[in-house]
C-alpha cells in the first residue's frame, strides 16, 4: 500500500475512536495532518480571542520545516498509537 493511501486510512480511522483523544493527543494529529495536507502553514494566527484556532494554528506551526512525506509517516505512527490506546 502507498504512503498516501496508509494516510487516509489512518485518517479514516481515526474519525472512528471509540474514545476522544486528549487535547493534545488532537493538536499533535492536527499539525501532522495540516503539515502532511497543505505543508507549511500559509495563514497569519488567529487572534487572542480565538482560543481554539491559535491552539490549531500551534500545532501546526510547529510542524512547519518537516517534509509531507515524513508528517504522514508520523501521523501514521500517531493514529496507530490512538488507535490501540482508544479501540475503533
Amino acid at each position: 500500500m502507498s504512503l498516501r493511501a496508509n494516510f487516509d486510512s489512518a485518517a479514516e480511522n481515526v474519525r472512528q475512536l471509540k474514545a476522544r483523544p486528549s487535547d493534545d493527543e488532537l493538536r499533535e494529529l492536527y499539525g501532522l495532518y495540516k503539515q502532511s495536507t497543505m505543508g507549511d502553514i500559509n495563514i497569519e494566527c488567529p487572534g487572542m480571542l480565538d482560543l481554539k484556532g491559535k491552539a490549531k494554528w500551534e500545532a501546526w506551526n510547529l510542524k512547519k520545516g518537516m517534509s509531507k512525506e515524513d508528517a504522514m509517516k508520523a501521523y501514521i505512527s500517531q493514529a496507530n498509537e490512538l488507535i490501540q490506546k482508544y479501540g475503533k
